[in-house]
């Protein structure tokens, strides 16, 4: 489940990428980089998992899919935060820059 929500997370974040010259100048594409990052790390999880468990992988509980997605959730969550920190301090619109101006 956390594979499948970083995985849909980046595919949602690439597409907004590509399509929007605005989203380029926000960076958007570091927060691309975090969720297939995620999704990579994700990925060899599961091969590794599977080959430990074999059949019993394409069989979770309940429990253990919920919790899995609530991870998955929280990682994006942490993902937009760290992203939105780091446009913050970069302020490539200069936003924050000219609202100081104006204080002073």
């Amino acid at each position: 489940m956390t594979l499948l929500i970083a995985a849909a997370a980046a595919s949602v974040c690439t597409i907004i990428w590509y399509t929007s010259k605005k989203a380029r100048e926000l960076k958007i594409g570091t927060l691309c980089l975090m969720f297939w990052g995620a999704s990579l790390m994700w990925l060899v999880d599961a091969v590794v998992e599977y080959l430990k468990d074999h059949e019993s992988y394409f069989t979770p509980t309940a429990s253990d899919m919920l919790n899995d997605a609530f991870l998955g959730l929280s990682v994006v969550v942490l993902g937009v935060i760290i992203w939105l920190v780091m446009l913050l301090i970069s302020d490539p619109k200069d936003v924050i820059k000219n609202a100081l101006k104006r204080k002073e």
